[in-house]
């Protein structure tokens, strides 16, 4: 990843965008890392990868949680309730 200072990015800003088109551009200030520039499209990509991961993450909770649950599958509860009405009747 291409680096540059701040004042550098001011100085530079067609070649900072035109390599930020190709790959991220990290900026600098006072020699930290202070922002990161990156094509619209590689931000859409990255975005659209997230929430996959995120829903992919959710479901596999879920999916956890499902089997450790100690409730009963509807067709369990369905059956007892059957049978409850069956033996009332």
């Amino acid at each position: 990843m291409q680096t540059y200072t701040l004042t550098d990015a001011r100085n530079k800003h067609g070649e900072v965008f035109d390599k930020a088109a190709i790959e991220p551009v990290l900026l600098t200030k006072q020699s930290r890392p202070s922002h990161v520039i990156i094509s619209a499209e590689s931000y859409q990509k990255l975005i659209n990868r997230l929430t996959e991961l995120e829903d992919m993450l959710l479901g596999q909770a879920a999916e956890t949680a499902l089997n450790q649950s100690k409730m009963l599958g509807s067709e369990a509860f369905t059956a007892a309730l059957s049978g409850l009405a069956n033996s009332e009747a």
